[in-house]
């Protein structure tokens, strides 16, 4: 009996043993089916470094299908139209990534008064059939460091309205009416940058429009970097429009191909309002037409006050209509421009005092060589008029002076050992200074500078 009793503990402990075990293996493979099931959603939802701190949305094409997955809970949503998802996630949130994939549009896209808001992928394709991605303002401080990178967009347009450094990177634009436009309705646009972007097949590449109502035409201080544009008859590759203020700006590293898509009506770059101290250096504008019709690497159109500076490495290629195309005879600076001024009046102070200073100078350029006229006439009998011409260099600095003295009507140019005075041994001239006076209590002579140099 004892022997007997003993038999059943035993083989009941075993048994318990056993579910017990059973049970932990149980929970073990169930926690690691969640795990690599989970690994699997994330995997299949998103880039590797898409996280909650990373993006708020991230988009997803599923067969007919786009899901949504909000990065904060993980939970995923359903929609029938690639517009519906991306409106949805720049309400809610302002950082969307975008998985590879076709993404059809069939609405547009308005990012409104969002601070860091973006629209990021590495491969995307977005369809637009002609809407548009808006980041738009109240003003620029409600709508700042937006960024758009890593998309192929078809037949869209990106729009920035009112909205401060908008960076737009790693874009290709096909087949558009206008790939980029900026817009001022309230305040300003100003710190752009542009990089890395092809432009193929656009009507206008990129637009800097007129302002409207209370807002000014500032796009000043942008840049437009490492950037090509396959340009078709009809159309233009940088637009600047009337009023528009693209200032202070730089345009770098950037190629423009014309004549290889007809050769009619083609233009590289269209001012018709300001470039002022605007930059282009290592841009190429290359033509490939034989007989090119109305093809412009540069139209400085009615209203252009200033056109751009010209660097030395900006390049025009092959067979032209007119390489600057400039019916108003605009000013056109650039490295080693020439230039003239004439008859620039100077002041007479009197009782041997000088006048106000007068400043001949280039800006945004540098003055290479200059070589001044003086004209003095109406002297007053016994007045004895002695004009001072000095240079200022660019660090503030006013060399030797030269002074010219006239008892008579005449005009002198300064000579060859008067130059020799002026010019450093080394520095960058930055304007030529001109003064007057006269030994009489009051006068009304004339004072005329004129003269001729080079500037870059």
């Amino acid at each position: 009996m004892y022997l007997f009793g003993s038999f059943n503990m035993k083989s009941n402990l075993q048994v318990t043993i056993s579910k017990r075990v059973l049970v932990t293996i149980l929970v073990a493979l169930l926690a690691f089916s969640v795990f690599n099931t989970f690994l699997i959603f994330v995997r299949t939802s998103g880039p590797a470094d898409t996280s909650a701190v990373s993006y708020d949305y991230v988009l997803s094409k599923s067969g007919d299908n786009y899901i949504l997955k909000d990065m904060a809970t993980g939970i995923p949503t359903v929609e029938a139209h690639a517009s519906t998802a991306l409106i949805m996630a720049l309400n809610h949130g302002k950082t969307v990534y975008l998985n590879p994939g076709t993404y059809v549009l069939t609405d547009d896209i308005k990012v409104i008064n969002k601070l860091n808001s973006k629209i990021i992928s590495d491969g995307a394709t977005i369809q637009g059939n002609g809407h548009k991605i808006t980041v738009v303002g109240d003003n620029y401080t409600t709508s700042k460091f937006a960024t758009i990178s890593g998309l192929t967009i078809i037949n869209a347009t990106i729009h920035i309205e009112n909205s401060f450094s908008t960076t737009i990177s790693n874009v290709v634009f096909e087949n558009t009416s206008c790939a980029i436009e900026f817009a001022n309705t309230q305040t300003w646009s100003e710190y752009n940058q542009i990089d890395n972007c092809q432009f193929i097949n656009a009507t206008e590449g990129i637009v800097f429009h007129s302002p409207v109502g209370n807002a000014t035409g500032s796009y000043a201080s942008s840049e437009i970097n490492r950037c090509s544009f396959n340009i078709r008859d009809n159309s233009v590759g940088i637009n600047v429009e009337e009023s528009a203020q693209l200032s202070d700006s730089q345009i770098q590293n950037v190629r423009f191909w014309l004549g290889g898509d007809g050769s009619t009506n083609q233009t590289g770059l269209l001012n018709n309002g300001s470039m002022d101290q605007t930059l282009l250096q290592g841009v190429v504008f290359e033509s490939f037409a034989d007989e090119p019709h109305n093809m412009y690497a540069i139209n400085l159109g009615e209203f252009c006050n200033p056109a751009a500076v010209l660097d030395g490495a900006v390049s025009f290629l092959g067979t032209w209509t007119a390489r600057i195309y400039n019916p108003y005879s605009h000013w056109v600076n650039g490295e080693g421009s020439a230039f003239n001024k004439n008859n620039i009046n100077v002041p007479v102070g009197s009782n041997s005092q000088y006048g106000k200073t007068i400043s001949v100078g280039m800006q945004p350029l540098e003055i290479f060589t200059f070589k001044p006229k003086i004209g003095v006439s109406d002297l007053a009998s016994n007045e004895v008029v002695t004009v001072r011409v000095r240079f200022e260099f660019v660090d503030n600095v006013v060399g030797n002076s030269i002074e010219k003295t006239f008892s008579s009507n005449q005009a002198v140019w300064l000579s060859d050992d008067d130059m020799m005075t002026l010019y450093p041994s080394q520095s960058m001239i930055y304007a030529v200074l001109v003064d007057a006076q006269s030994n009489q209590a009051s006068s009304n002579a004339v004072v005329l500078v004129s003269g001729y140099g080079t500037a870059g």
